[in-house]
């Protein structure tokens, strides 16, 4: 009889476009969060049945999710060397999950729906490719909502928390710092300190309030200036798994200094 166990949910750095997998400058930027992605899979207690995976560059107005059985991969990303856009990544996609998803995001009263032909995008494929490079595990690519709001997306977590106990692993793709402006800059130094070292306090409270606080995101130290006003989407994947850890506590599970910033990346059990 085969036992199903607890999956826990994780909140990842993406990188920067297919950063893990080109010449970068400096030479050695990403080696550590390449290093990190390329380990999780060993922390798992089981190997996840599906992967559910929200990506910072999908938004919606209602939230979608892949319904294809063979997604096609988006090369979102512009002014990279040609070899990056020869990627591959041949999982499958999973449309009876697809559905279950769908319905229990809008028996929570989440509007959501299934898109039918949409492929995975680069904050899926490339973490994906480091993180589980065999592409043997089905996955569904769920979008954010477009409204910005890190109730809602606390919210559609917290619909599919039980997903988790089904042998299903989510993960959120996005960046704890990603103000485009910012990075490379020595003044964002301080700047993502004070916001990292609010956002890993957060996480590791009591759930109660780490969803209180995560819900306030705006007004913790240094909030703006680490994710403007209308471009914290790489923020609220973080949300989502916070969401879907239900009363699991969260810890930070690495962090680093990339282009004079300071990002990091949480777990949940």
């Amino acid at each position: 009889m085969s036992i199903t166990v607890r999956m826990p949910t994780w909140f990842i750095p993406h990188g920067a476009g297919p950063c893990f997998f080109m010449e970068w400058s400096p030479t050695h930027a990403w080696d550590r969060t390449a290093d990190f992605l390329k380990g999780l899979a060993k922390t798992l207690p089981a190997a996840p049945k599906a992967i559910v995976m929200v990506s910072a560059h999908w938004l919606e107005s209602n939230v979608s999710v892949t319904g294809s059985p063979n997604p096609e991969l988006i090369y979102d990303y512009y002014g990279f060397p040609e070899h990056t856009y020869a990627l591959q990544y041949p999982a499958k996609g999973e449309p009876l999950l697809a559905k279950a998803i769908v319905q229990r995001l809008n028996d929570a009263g989440v509007p959501a729906s299934i898109h039918p032909s949409r492929g995975f995008d680069h904050g899926m494929f490339i973490p994906m490719l480091l993180m589980f490079p065999n592409a043997d595990i089905p996955v569904v690519q769920l979008s954010l909502n477009s409204n910005l709001d890190a109730q809602t997306h606390l919210e559609i977590g917290q619909a599919l928390a039980s997903l988790r106990d089904e042998g299903i692993l989510i993960i959120g793709s996005g960046m704890s710092f990603h103000n485009m402006r910012g990075y490379g800059k020595p003044q964002f130094g301080p700047i993502s300190d004070a916001f990292d070292d609010w956002l890993t306090q957060t996480v590791e409270s009591d759930p109660i309030i780490r969803n209180e606080r995560l819900a306030n995101w705006a007004s913790a130290p240094s909030a703006r200036p680490s994710h403007p006003l209308g471009e914290e989407e790489h923020l609220l994947p973080l949300m989502v798994v916070a969401g879907a850890a239900s009363n699991g506590m969260g810890k930070q599970v690495f962090t680093d200094r990339v282009l004079e910033t300071t990002i990091s990346a949480f777990a949940f059990n």
